[in-house]
């Protein structure tokens, strides 16, 4: 089975910026649609943003303007572009595909932002 692997968080001050990184194991992005996905502390885990297989993309309103999601299907990556990062943004990251059943769920990758 396909797997990925999250990475590219760290600790941040608000208003500051990470890119986030989704590398799988195999090329499934050119037909899924794929989402990046968050867990805070004492919360269920929620899809943030997501991208079709032609490009389009959503986002939660909390996050709409201050996050783009983007893919390179070349190195079956997905990226999460976050700027103005905010404390309540604090949460650990993970992506998977839309589409069901959805891919073994990675580790994710923790972020912390500070005010």
């Amino acid at each position: 089975q396909v797997q990925v692997v999250e990475s590219g968080g760290g600790l941040v001050q608000a208003g500051g910026s990470l890119r986030l990184s989704c590398a799988a194991s195999g090329s499934i992005f050119s037909i899924n649609p794929m989402g990046w996905y968050r867990q805070a502390p004492g919360k269920q885990r929620e899809l943030v943003a997501h991208i079709g297989r032609g490009g389009s993309t959503n986002y939660i309103d909390s996050v709409k303007g201050r996050f783009t999601i983007s893919i390179d299907n070349a190195k079956n990556t997905v990226y999460l572009q976050m700027s103005g990062l905010k404390p309540e943004d604090t949460a650990v990251y993970y992506c998977n595909i839309l589409t069901w059943p959805q891919l073994d769920w990675g580790q994710g990758t923790q972020v912390t932002v500070s005010s």
